[in-house]
């Protein structure tokens, strides 16, 4: 398995997803940004540098992994880690940035490793009443 990171950051009730460029593996859908663990790094190193580099942010705290989920077809596992950032998210790799509420999410057209994730892990969430 090759293991990959993404970011589940929170902002005043609503999660932050990237749109996938669409030459890419699940082109065109959103997905929770990230990326792949390179040898020798740690999953908080590679948070801090994916989320530097695709979205200009400074990560500020790794908190717990909320998932892990295979991505079906592929040799990746991603493991869903819950941060802390600083400042704000601009689609350097991604075509676009969203900040939506988790039950928001059902609608969208999510990877499907970011849909289980978010299906199962962010259930809870989905049922929280709009402020």
């Amino acid at each position: 398995m090759i293991p990959v990171v993404a970011g589940v950051i929170r902002r005043d009730g609503k999660v932050l997803i990237a749109q996938r460029p669409g030459h890419k593996r699940h082109g065109l859908m959103w997905e929770f940004p990230g990326g792949k663990v390179r040898p020798g790094e740690s999953v908080e190193e590679a948070l801090r540098r994916e989320l530097r580099e695709e979205l200009g942010l400074i990560v500020t705290a790794v908190e717990q992994v909320l998932g892990i989920v295979h991505d079906a077809g592929s040799p990746f596992e991603i493991r869903f880690v819950e941060v802390e950032v600083d400042g704000t998210p601009r689609a350097f790799e991604h075509l676009a940035v969203r900040w939506v509420r988790p039950k928001e999410l059902s609608r969208l057209a999510l990877a499907p490793a970011d849909r289980q994730f978010a299906s199962v892990c962010l259930q809870s969430e989905r049922t929280e009443p709009e402020d």
